[in-house]
């Protein structure tokens, strides 16, 4: 019969010519959590890149991509009837929706009784005339709570220059 203690000898004699770190168990979720946002963005981009290419965007995709996944940016995508037709999955943390929430609907939802008029006119304006904006409104969440939404908006033009969709990009400030 073998000695186990041989083998056990072996066993650590090998595991200390590798050559790798150990992480605590605690380091995995800090990971796992980066790893889920990294592959969330990824799948919003992909998403994205199809309703470009369902509605010919004349758009450039290496700046979408850094909003999304460097500057991590909330994105929603309005059709010209300013009906929400798109949402990145990281709303949910700005405002607590799920982009399945509000599909189909206008972004007037997150606006209330706090929510400046003249910075509405602002964008108003800058949508009937198809020109972009910038501005910091406050939103209201899913709770009732508010919050500071800086907003940059701006149309988004097809290959043959006409508006086919008004695309934001926001983040929460303070």
């Amino acid at each position: 019969m073998i000695d186990l203690k041989d083998y056990d000898n072996a066993v650590i004699k090998f595991r200390k010519s590798l050559n790798y770190t150990v992480l605590p168990v605690l380091s995995w979720d800090f990971f796992a959590k980066n790893l889920e946002s990294i592959k969330s963005s990824d799948e919003d981009m992909i998403a994205l890149m199809n309703l470009g290419s369902l509605n010919s965007w004349n758009i450039d995709t290496e700046v979408l991509d850094e909003r999304l996944k460097v500057n991590k940016n909330v994105v929603v995508v309005t059709d010209t009837n300013l009906n929400i037709v798109f949402a990145t999955k990281n709303i949910w943390e700005m405002n607590q929706y799920h982009p399945n929430e509000i599909l189909g609907k206008n972004p007037k939802m997150f606006q209330g009784i706090k929510t400046s008029k003249s910075t509405l006119k602002i964008v108003s304006e800058a949508v009937k005339t198809n020109k972009p904006f910038e501005v910091t409104v406050v939103n209201y969440r899913k709770d009732g709570s508010t919050y500071n939404c800086w907003i940059q908006g701006q149309p988004v033009f097809d290959q043959k220059g006409k508006v086919v969709n008004f695309i934001a990009f926001e983040k929460e400030v303070a």
